[in-house]
């Protein structure tokens, strides 16, 4: 029972968030600096939850790292999300085997 409660819970909260700016904002928002900031937020919320997971993700902050890096390159010269994924997968479990 107490499964139940705290899905609805949860699915109380997800509504309220997502209601909540269409009932607070009904005309369109004309601050130039409130728009922008608002268009950020969902890349600076999704950052602060993943960066800190990948650098705990393997218990060594030294293979993360060096997955990160990996990634990051890869991810600048514009491969797909799954090589980028794979290789610094690859990268952080084979400098877990080195150290």
């Amino acid at each position: 029972m107490s499964l139940v409660i705290y899905i609805a819970t949860m699915a109380i909260v997800t509504y309220l968030i997502r209601m909540l700016p269409f009932t607070l904002f009904r005309r369109k928002i004309k601050s130039r600096f409130i728009r922008s900031f608002l268009h950020y937020v969902p890349y600076a919320v999704l950052s602060a939850m993943t960066i800190p997971a990948v650098f705990y993700a393997t218990g060594d902050v030294l293979t993360s790292v060096i997955g990160a890096v990996v990634a990051m390159v890869l991810a600048y010269f514009n491969l797909p999300l799954i090589v980028v994924a794979l290789a610094a997968s690859a990268a952080a479990l084979l400098t877990g085997f080195i150290f």
